[in-house]
């Protein structure tokens, strides 16, 4: 008898949001680990310096659209301790899981970063992660893991959010931020 393997899974295109002030040093380490060491993902990730700052909101909104998130497949949001915050995550994560003629909705995924404050082992605050994150694994479309350097399981969570993105709509009904936000939780 021959030994059977399973078909390896298919390398996606991930679009990483994150936190550029706090979390780069992450999502560096991510993308060497899981992109370049042991090739599971295609990153299509904005980096600190590709969209100008001065831009008008509507401009870096669809850049980021058809620039970025067009061709990726999965977007994963790596959460610390203030990406919750930021307005850039709230557009990325909403662009992504919007279904448009020209872009199919990506699968989505939260990774909580070991900067994130659990409030006990396998728990999290919602009111401390993005909010259209939050309601998106509240509603069954996404799934948010703790850091992983293992690059089987990152891989099949990646899959997992690439297969689930047509088998649930999402959640994108929040309103967009308009700016960044601030305090310790988005709801209290």
């Amino acid at each position: 008898m021959f030994g059977f393997s399973p078909p390896p899974k298919p390398r996606h295109k991930v679009f990483v949001s994150y936190h550029h002030a706090n979390d780069q040093h992450y999502r560096d380490s991510f993308e060497e680990l899981f992109a370049n060491q042991h090739d599971i993902m295609r990153s299509r990730s904005v980096q600190i310096g590709d969209i100008p700052e001065n831009m008008k909101t509507e401009t870096i909104r669809q850049k980021i659209r058809d620039e970025y998130l067009g061709d990726s497949t999965v977007t994963v949001v790596l959460v610390g301790s203030q990406t919750w915050q930021r307005k850039h995550v709230d557009w990325e994560i909403g662009s992504s899981i919007r279904h448009t003629q020209h872009n199919p909705r990506s699968g989505l995924l939260g990774i909580l970063l070991p900067t994130y404050a659990k409030p006990g082992p396998k728990e999290y605050d919602p009111y401390t992660i993005p909010p259209r994150l939050h309601y998106n694994i509240k509603f069954g479309f996404a799934n948010l893991y703790d850091w992983s350097n293992n690059p089987s399981q990152v891989q099949a969570w990646i899959h997992q959010a690439f297969l689930q993105r047509d088998k649930k709509p999402p959640d994108n009904t929040l309103d967009s931020f308009a700016n960044n936000r601030t305090g310790d939780r988005w709801y209290s």
